[in-house]
């Protein structure tokens, strides 16, 4: 019984348990780099071919 107070005590809001790091849903922050610079330079190339073809 002296068990479970202890565990009430520690977390008396029922919280889960944390996540330890890097677990397998962990964000994979090199490939959201690559897309974002891919979709700037496709901006960019948007861009400039616009201005290419109305001028």
């Amino acid at each position: 019984m002296q068990e479970a107070d202890d565990k009430t005590q520690a977390n008396p809001m029922q919280h889960p348990e944390e996540q330890p790091s890097g677990a397998d849903g962990s964000p994979k922050f090199g490939r959201l780099l690559l897309l974002l610079a891919f979709a700037v330079l496709m901006v960019v190339a948007l861009t400039f071919g616009s201005l290419a073809y109305y001028t």
